[in-house]
């Protein structure tokens, strides 16, 4: 029997994710990229429209961009970033202590994406509130 190295066990791992199968961890990532805060929250670092790149900010100027987001909401989706490598946080020993959340590389291929289906959504949603309120009427 032949003896594979660690890196060779980690691609043919790799090669294996299959999100259709139950026991997949990709799931657990497609679970955390689609939530809604985690989208929003890709975005705001991601920068915005007309060129203005990827951008650090501080937990308040994202609770101030994600309108309804609650401080515990936001916590807890800034923690879940970071433990998965899309975004850093940097700490500044200022008096008060300043905290701020940038993109990583990784985190940056996802924003691409991510601001792909944001953008698709605002683009549509007229078509869709059409859609659903004709769907709305015919089966009333």
């Amino acid at each position: 029997m032949a003896t594979t190295t660690a890196a060779e066990q980690r691609a043919q791992a790799k090669a294996e994710y299959d999100a259709f199968l139950a026991a997949c961890p990709s799931r657990q990532l497609l679970d955390r990229i689609s939530d809604k805060w985690v989208a929003l929250v890709l975005c705001a670092l991601g920068g915005g429209p007309g060129g203005a790149g990827p951008r650090a900010l501080r937990f308040s100027e994202l609770a101030r961009r994600l309108a309804g987001v609650s401080q515990k909401m936001l916590t807890q989706t800034l923690r879940s970033l970071e433990r998965d490598g899309l975004l850093t946080r940097t700490v500044t020993p200022t008096v008060p202590v300043t905290v701020s959340y940038e993109l990583t590389d990784l985190g940056l291929s996802l924003h691409q994406l991510v601001r792909g289906v944001k953008e698709w959504a605002e683009t549509h949603m007229d078509d869709v509130l059409a859609s659903r309120a004709a769907h709305e009427s015919a089966t009333a």
